[in-house]
């Protein structure tokens, strides 16, 4: 069996299709490493005891609940830690314990040759967004999906968690949500390739090897804290970039924590929508992903039919 998983991993580098880590079984290992900002051990220990229910066996890296001003630990720290999981092929997940800032000085100096040769999932988002891009270039599924804040305050019960217990285990992530902006959602159907994330961590990388649009990619966007302006001028530095003729489709998630500025064209969400009004593709806005209690998670890599409906809106992931 072990043979025929390295022929398979032969087949998709030769061919550069995705690869996509094995689903979790029981006492498979676990590691919890922080790559940007510093973390609280309570969190960290809550999370544990949700995931060593989950059947896993976990580790907390050896500088994860470090501190260096906002980071968890100095770059070195974070970076030989993140390395160490990627590369110990009895390490299955990768768990991001916080976004923050920081995982921008990690992609440069961080080798794929050994989770090529032995793929595992990681899970993040937020800032983790410049790492899952990262790994997209490389050809590796990972999931965008809620960390340990999350898991330590909601628990093991909560939807987001349990859907993320789902994604890892090879579970079906098959979404309908109610539309909440029905009268700026554009309806249509699309299949591609799911990639994006924080909005801002995202135009902070673009125009480096670390950002690839996927051919018939679905591109979905959520953020926190950005001003309008801001909002604004990110969206027209993908478009200039080329993203949005290249696009399926197009998912605005959760945009939180901001006023809205009455001397803009509309609100954050319509100002969005008019920067995309002359390309066809299917968008939707307000979709239960970002810095929110419903963080769905996102297969980044792995394919996905998005359908927009009036009054609904639909995505099917496959791994």
């Amino acid at each position: 069996m072990r043979a025929k998983s390295k022929l398979l991993l032969i087949f998709l580098l030769k061919f550069k299709c995705m690869i996509r880590a094995p689903f979790l079984k029981l006492n498979d290992k676990a590691v919890i490493v922080s790559p940007s900002g510093k973390i609280s051990p309570t969190f960290v220990n809550n999370t544990i005891s949700i995931l060593q229910e989950w059947g896993l066996e976990v580790k907390t890296s050896e500088n994860a609940l470090r501190e260096a001003g906002c980071f968890s630990g100095f770059v070195k720290q974070r970076l030989d830690d993140l390395q160490a999981a990627m590369d110990d092929p009895e390490v299955k997940l990768i768990f991001c314990s916080r976004g923050g800032y920081g995982a921008i000085h990690l992609l440069d100096r961080l080798n794929f040759n050994g989770i090529k040769n032995n793929p595992k999932w990681m899970i993040g988002f937020s800032d983790i967004t410049a790492l899952q891009s990262a790994f997209l270039i490389n050809r590796i599924m990972s999931i965008h999906g809620p960390m340990a804040e999350h898991f330590s305050n909601e628990g093991p019960s909560d939807l987001s968690v349990l859907y993320t217990k789902a994604a890892i285990s090879g579970k079906p992530l098959n979404y309908t949500i109610p539309s909440e902006f029905p009268y700026l959602n554009r309806e249509g159907k699309a299949t591609g390739t799911i990639f994006g994330g924080n909005l801002s961590v995202y135009a902070g990388i673009l125009g480096s090897k670390f950002v690839k649009i996927p051919r018939n990619g679905i591109l979905f966007l959520e953020d926190i804290g950005e001003k309008p302006y801001r909002v604004d001028r990110m969206i027209h530095q993908l478009k200039l970039a080329g993203f949005f003729d290249k696009i399926k489709g197009l998912i605005i998630g959760q945009f939180t924590d901001y006023e809205e500025d009455n001397e803009m064209y509309g609100t954050v969400y319509e100002s969005i929508l008019s920067a995309v009004k002359e390309f066809s593709f299917p968008v939707c806005f307000g979709f239960p992903v970002g810095h929110v209690k419903t963080n769905l998670p996102m297969i980044i890599g792995g394919n996905a039919t998005l359908t927009v409906k009036k009054d609904v809106i639909l995505l099917k992931q496959r791994y």
